[in-house]
């Protein structure tokens, strides 16, 4: 086999992107081995520019018409190319957030932009891994990256606990699911890639294969934080850098849901019911228990940890409909989730780097001191509540109504309950912030200093609250584009298509224009 037969059959252009991500992560690390503290305010554009150029080159790539790489361990398709986006765009605002954070802590802006880089990486290649051992290192990149970036903070006690407790749980999560994965390899005759496993099990069940779905299934629910594999979830929101915990929220969450519809998918054919019915009781747990403990929280992070567990339910809904109009919900809630979250966590940094806590009853009497993070939390808020006309409501909508043309009616009544009970306690926090009196304004408001916008990192952390408030209020508006672009992208890939009875769009009544073709 020649060169120009090896380089066409590896079709090495699909992962462009990461290669760029590469050369911005190594550039970085070089930038800042070289010019040291000087290089603060260069490694950060830097990184963004990497960043942007990627999700440029993935916007040249949609509708490519050889999506597979590397002798189809990797498939760069139209469904994988949002989910590399979302995993980039969170990468770039995370960065946006964090300069001011990191520098603040003295601890080395160009070493964490280099971490995250490289968990972002991981991520990119996990939304399109097409194969079990291209799935597992690119796992273990994201998952070991972002312990790293847990305890970035290792001055500070709560970074090393959440750091250690994620490192202990993550690692076993990571056996278990490498086990489970390992038990699909020898009952395929060891096959790797996910399309010749499918052909090799058939429609066979053996027990061996319905233990081996639990397994990968319990790795998957560690990733994106559903109950009960969501322990680790509150103590590392509590502890982490909060900048890590935006990143976290969004970017490692969407690229499990990756890993969850192409691994489940593809190569558990057979186990469609079984692993619904799993799912379905996984939703169940963590719309109940996020929504109900976060009711009692009286911090910020965790607050919005809980929160994260009870996002996660609610996007299970498309997962198990199983439905081009469930897959299509899950891809844009998760999009405009990456906005919603991230504006809420920069406005809980702005607040922390002012006051030095993130304590619920310090807010109160905020709007009278810092008009701006009021009104960015405010909004990110009422959308992760579903309020409208914001994103929220609208990614809630299409999530329900998908839910409920599959006959999830139950689930779906349930997710309407909890997402009644989950405005009760974003609305508190708003209370608190805009009701309170003059006089029963907190210690903290009372003291609150006066913002200096010049500091180094503050108008890039403003960028980034801006941008994320913009974009989750516009998004609710251009709905209906976002959700045919989500709808594209699953209608596109070839390994997501249903059987006919399955195949429900949103129909017009309710959502015109939802859907423009299934």
């Amino acid at each position: 086999m020649d060169f120009l037969t090896l380089a066409g059959q590896l079709n090495a252009g699909v992962i462009l992107p990461e290669g760029i991500v590469i050369v911005t992560l190594l550039t970085v690390l070089v930038t800042d081995l070289i010019l040291g503290r000087q290089s603060l305010r260069l490694t950060p554009a830097l990184a963004i520019t990497g960043l942007s150029a990627a999700i440029a080159v993935l916007t040249l790539q949609w509708d490519a018409s050889q999506s597979l790489a590397f002798l189809g361990g990797f498939n760069g398709d139209n469904l994988s190319i949002v989910f590399r986006g979302i995993v980039l765009l969170s990468a770039a605002v995370t960065i946006l957030l964090s300069i001011r954070y990191v520098e603040q802590s003295g601890t080395s802006l160009g070493e964490f932009i280099t971490i995250l880089l490289t968990a972002s990486l991981g991520g990119m290649f996990l939304s399109g891994a097409n194969e079990l051992v291209t799935i597992f290192v690119s796992l273990e990149t994201l998952s070991i990256s972002s312990y790293l970036l847990t305890g970035y903070m290792k001055r500070d006690p709560r970074s090393n606990e959440a750091a250690l407790k994620y490192l202990l749980i993550g690692a076993a999560s990571s056996a278990i699911f490498l086990y489970g994965v390992s038990l699909l390899y020898g009952l395929s005759s060891g096959e790797t890639q996910l399309s010749a496993i499918a052909e090799k099990l058939g429609t066979a069940q053996p027990l061996a294969l319905l233990i081996s779905l639990i397994f990968v299934i319990a790795g998957i629910a560690f990733k994106i934080s559903a109950v009960p594999f969501h322990q680790w979830t509150p103590d590392v929101y509590e502890g982490s850098p909060t900048p890590i915990v935006a990143f976290l929220s969004v970017g490692s969450k969407a690229a499990g849901f990756a890993l969850a519809i192409r691994l489940l998918v593809t190569a558990y054919p057979a186990l469609t019911e079984q692993w619904h019915f799993v799912f379905t009781a996984l939703a169940i747990l963590s719309l109940i228990l996020g929504n109900v403990v976060a009711l009692a929280q009286t911090s910020m992070k965790r607050l919005l940890a809980y929160s994260s567990i009870a996002q996660a339910g609610f996007v299970m809904i498309g997962l198990i409909a199983g439905t081009e109009a469930g897959y299509s919900s899950m891809v844009y809630y998760l999009l405009i989730y990456l906005f919603m979250n991230l504006g809420g966590f920069a406005c809980v940094i702005l607040f922390s780097l002012r006051t030095g806590t993130d304590q619920i009853s310090e807010y109160a009497g905020l709007y009278q001191k810092d008009p701006l993070v009021t009104l960015g939390l405010s909004l990110c808020l009422l959308s992760l509540g579903g309020i409208p006309p914001l994103a929220g409501f609208f990614g809630k909508l299409y999530l329900f109504w998908a839910g409920w043309q599959a006959g999830l009616y139950g689930l779906v009544l349930l997710a309407l309950i909890t997402s009644v009970i989950s405005i009760y306690y974003y609305i508190r926090v708003i209370k608190m912030m805009v009701v309170k009196e003059p006089q029963e304004m907190s210690e903290s408001v009372r003291n609150y200093p006066e913002t200096n916008w010049n500091l180094p990192g503050m108008q890039a952390l403003r960028a980034g609250l801006v941008l994320c408030v913009i974009a989750t209020t516009v998004a609710g508006i251009l709905s209906n584009p976002l959700f045919n672009l989500a709808s594209s992208s699953v209608n596109s890939s070839t390994f997501l298509s249903v059987t006919p009875q399955a195949s429900v769009t949103v129909s017009a009544p309710l959502l015109p224009e939802a859907v423009s073709a299934s």
